[in-house]
């Protein structure tokens, strides 16, 4: 089952943070570029000081304890967030309970 998931996560090509259970570390904001047998390949970014570093590396898929990934995110501050009215008509997703046709 994790196997599948981290197969569909690759696939998305979304950043996601993966618990490595044997080093008890997160990998934060990685994507997973490689699935084959039991090796996953994630690539991802750190910043030490005043430089930052891309990392790959090649985990065994038993390592991987829990992955998780971002679904949204909200500016924090003033800025006003767009509202129904501000999507595109074709982008807009329809309420079935007030959108019936009454007869």
């Amino acid at each position: 089952m994790l196997h599948r998931k981290i197969y569909q996560m690759c696939c998305d090509g979304r950043e996601v943070c993966v618990f490595l259970r044997d080093q008890q570390r997160w990998i934060e904001r990685a994507r997973i570029i490689d699935i084959e047998g039991d090796l996953v390949t994630l690539r991802y970014e750190t910043e030490e000081d005043d430089e930052i570093c891309s990392w790959e590396e090649m985990i065994r898929l038993e390592s991987i304890g829990s992955v998780t990934q971002k679904l949204a995110s909200v500016q924090k501050g003033n800025v006003e967030p767009l509202m129904t009215e501000d999507c595109p008509e074709a982008e807009r997703i329809r309420n079935p309970y007030t959108d019936s046709n009454p007869e």
